[in-house]
């Protein structure tokens, strides 16, 4: 019998072309500056990269510090099989912000600065410090997989080391961890709204108020289960690591609740300052608001309120999407499309904004990839004390 032949992936394949394109743009960046590979100018400081990379990608990567709050503080055990999907993603997620932010930045070489220059008045520097400080949280947070993994190597040096100490000092201090985490997300999710409402006459209308971090922060709670549902479901049908119905039926139960609460806010935030009434005259922008209401918000809540829709597979992933979706469609609202721009300027982004964008993203499902071959992350495992 013909032994059986490795290949390279075809989706591996073209995901590590996007990544070379990219980090081929990125170079050219740092060779010839921002404007060369760019469409922001003064009139749009603002672009592809701050909506889709640093709104939308914390935003999504909030799956991480609401499974991790639900299964360690809340002891829910019955999502812990999850966990660890979703931490790895928000940490490529806030991995790849800071990464699209080096790209953005004009000057860079001067990201460190906030570590020494504090600003403890702008909401610019508390979102800074909490996301350098949360990817560090998500770095420990996820490295028992790590040590997991290397314990199991088969390669001689790696596995001669003793890797059961560090994750027995990753396990003592778990909760705090978690908490940490919970803690730092829950204020710069916020506070992404905050930045916002040093906007008032160039937000428009139907999204500038003054509860918007409040809103920032329950719109990234309702997505997180959303992400975790729509990896978790991926996984399986890419990595062949099947789930339970009952866990994505667990998750989708919650979501309605979660996003009545932010419809309920946004109703009565706008019929409390009289301006209801734009939902149906301010044209254009009354449609991106019914957009953002309709595919991510009410059609979620009516689908995932029947029993049926929650236990098929299907029916459960594909509404996620739409809360995916409709998420994506207000971050782009509240950072581009609704915001006003300077009087003879125009902007769209250049093909090379989408490349970094592109690559990036590609970047993290290679690495997801890899973590699902080599890592124990579908299926936690534990450290036996007997080998310690």
């Amino acid at each position: 019998m013909m032994p059986k032949k490795h290949s390279f992936p075809v989706g591996t394949f073209i995901l590590s072309i996007l990544v070379v394109v990219g980090l081929a743009v990125v170079i050219y960046r740092y060779i010839y500056g921002l404007g060369a590979i760019s469409n922001l100018s003064d009139g749009r400081a603002w672009g592809l990269w701050i909506s889709f990379d640093l709104y939308c990608g914390v935003a999504l990567a909030a799956g991480g510090f609401t499974l991790a709050g639900a299964v360690y503080i809340f002891n829910l055990k019955k999502y812990r099989s999850v966990v660890r999907p979703a931490i790895l993603t928000a940490f490529l997620g806030y991995t790849l912000v800071i990464l699209a932010l080096l790209v953005d930045l004009g000057h860079p070489w001067y990201i460190w600065h906030i570590i020494i220059n504090w600003n403890v008045h702008s909401p610019l520097f508390e979102v800074g410090m909490c996301v350098m400080f949360y990817t560090a949280v998500l770095a420990l947070e996820f490295s028992p997989a790590v040590f997991e993994g290397l314990s199991k190597s088969n390669l001689p040096v790696v596995r001669h080391i003793n890797w059961h100490f560090p994750w027995r000092v990753i396990r003592a201090i778990q909760i705090p961890l978690v908490i940490a985490g919970v803690v730092l997300s829950t204020l710069h999710q916020s506070s992404l709204g905050s930045m916002l409402l040093m906007m008032p006459e160039t937000l428009h209308e139907l999204w500038y108020t003054p509860i918007l971090p409040i809103l920032f922060l329950i719109s990234a709670v309702a997505v997180g289960p959303a992400m975790v549902i729509f990896e978790s479901t991926l996984s399986t049908r890419v990595f062949g690591h099947k789930l339970d119905i009952d866990v994505l039926s667990g998750l989708a139960r919650v979501i309605p609740y979660i996003l009545g609460l932010y419809l309920l806010l946004k109703v009565i935030e706008l019929t409390a300052v009289g301006e209801l009434g734009l939902i149906f005259t301010a044209y254009p922008q009354n449609l991106l608001w019914w957009g953002e209401i309709i595919i991510g918000v009410i059609v979620p809540i009516i689908l995932f309120s029947m029993s049926d829709v929650r236990q098929n597979r299907s029916a459960v992933f594909w509404t996620s999407v739409l809360i995916i979706i409709g998420l994506v469609i207000n971050r782009f609202n509240v950072s581009m499309l609704a915001l006003g721009m300077r009087p003879g300027y125009f902007y769209f982004p250049h093909w090379m904004e989408f490349a970094v964008s592109v690559g990036l993203v590609a970047d993290a499902l290679l690495v997801i990839w890899l973590a699902h071959r080599f890592l124990p992350i579908a299926h936690q495992e534990q450290i036996v004390e007997a080998e310690i």
